[in-house]
C-alpha cells in the first residue's frame, strides 16, 4: 500500500487526511511514479477550500518528482527507471508516496537537476514561462510589476525576468521578503503597504508599466490597473486574497484602453509540444544556473496540513516541498 493525503470535505487544513491507498498497475498511456519529493502550491489551497471545486473525496497536489516504476502500453517517451518531474491537474494526487497518472505529463530530469529541485519547479517554473512568454511577451528593457516576488512563482519569474533583461519591480509583504526579492533579481522592491501605483509611476518616469503580474486578486486588482501605462496588460493569475469582484469595462477605458487576462497553466501545456517547449526552456535555465530554485521549506508528507498553514499565513519564501 502507498500513503497519500486525501480529503472528503472542503475546509481548512484539518480536512487533510494521511491514509493508505492502493496503487493500480498503469493502463494504456499511463505510468506509475514513485515520488521522492512533492511540490506545494497555492492552487492546492484553492482545491482544499473548494474555491476551485472538485468531486469529493479527492487526492490533492499537482506537482512532484520521482522514478518511473512501470509504464503501460503506448508509452514511449519515458521508461522504468527514468527520473521524472511533472505538473498534472486531473486527477489530483501528487501528495502521495506513489501514484499512476497519464504519462503525457512526465518530463525527464537531466542528471544535473536533483529530484527536490524538479518537484519544486515544474508548476511554478512553467507558470513563470507562460507569464513572461505567452500571456505577455517580455522584452529587454521592459518594466514589469510582479506581486509576491519572494514566493514560489515570483522567485522564479523575477530571475527569469532578469535573464530577459527586464526591469522588475517586485512587491512583497515584509522587509525580510524584500531582501529575498532583491536577491532574485528585482531592480526595485516595494512593500505591500506602500502607495504602489504612485511608486511605480515614480520609478517609470510617470509612464507606468506595460504589464503587471498579479497573483493576489481581489485586494490588488484596481491598484494593479493603476500601475499600467496606456494599452498595458494586467495578467491576473492568482487570487490569494480572494476572487476578483465583477467590474465595469469602463474601468479599462478610463485608464488608457487597458487589457486584462486571467490565464491558467493548463491552457498553455495541454498540447504535449507546448509542454515540451516550456519544460525545455525552464530546464535549460535551471541547468545553467540562470535560475536557481530556492526551497525555503521542507515537510514530511504526513505534515501537509502544516505546510498549508504556513503558506496561507505568508510565512514561506521560495518553494515548499513534501518528502514522502
Amino acid at each position: 500500500m502507498a500513503r497519500a493525503i486525501r480529503f472528503e470535505r472542503f475546509g481548512g487544513p484539518e480536512v487533510l487526511q494521511y491514509v493508505d491507498v492502493a496503487v493500480p498497475e498503469p493502463g494504456a498511456g499511463q505510468a506509475r511514479v514513485v515520488h521522492s519529493a512533492v511540490g506545494v502550491n497555492f492552487i492546492d489551497i484553492y482545491h482544499r477550500t473548494g474555491l476551485y471545486p472538485l468531486t469529493l473525496p479527492s487526492g490533492i497536489g499537482g506537482e512532484a518528482a520521482g522514478i518511473v516504476a512501470a509504464t503501460g502500453p503506448g508509452v514511449t517517451h519515458v521508461r522504468a527507471g527514468d527520473r521524472v518531474a511533472y505538473t498534472a491537474h486531473a486527477p489530483l494526487g501528487a501528495y502521495s508516496t506513489e501514484r499512476v497518472l497519464d504519462a503525457r505529463w512526465l518530463v525527464r530530469l537531466p542528471p544535473g537537476i536533483p529530484d527536490e529541485t524538479g518537484a519544486a519547479m515544474m508548476l511554478k517554473g512553467l507558470t513563470a514561462w507562460y507569464l513572461l512568454h505567452r500571456s505577455f511577451e517580455v522584452s529587454a528593457g521592459d518594466w514589469i510589476v510582479l506581486y509576491a516576488a519572494a514566493g514560489g512563482v515570483g522567485s522564479i519569474a523575477a530571475q527569469w525576468g532578469r535573464h530577459l533583461k527586464a526591469r522588475v519591480i517586485g512587491i512583497v509583504g515584509s522587509a525580510a521578503k524584500r531582501e529575498v526579492a532583491l536577491a532574485n533579481g528585482c531592480e526595485h522592491v516595494l512593500l505591500a503597504g506602500e502607495p504602489i501605483p504612485a511608486r511605480v509611476r515614480e520609478l517609470t518616469g510617470g509612464v507606468g508599466v506595460p504589464v503587471v503580474y498579479d497573483s493576489v486578486g481581489r485586494d490588488t486588482f484596481l491598484q494593479s490597473l493603476d500601475c499600467l501605462r496606456p494599452h498595458g496588460v494586467l495578467v491576473s493569475f492568482g487570487n490569494s486574497s480572494g476572487k476578483v469582484e465583477p467590474f465595469s469595462l469602463l474601468e479599462l477605458m478610463r485608464r488608457g484602453s487597458l487589457y486584462v487576462t486571467r490565464p491558467t497553466l493548463i491552457d498553455f501545456i495541454r498540447v504535449r509540444e507546448d509542454l515540451e517547449a516550456g519544460s525545455r526552456a525552464l530546464l535549460e535555465l535551471v541547468e545553467s544556473s540562470a535560475i536557481k530554485i530556492g526551497i525555503g521549506q521542507r515537510y514530511e508528507l504526513r505534515d501537509a496540513a502544516q505546510a498549508h498553514l504556513d503558506l496561507e499565513a505568508r510565512n514561506t519564501t521560495g518553494s515548499s516541498i513534501l518528502l514522502p
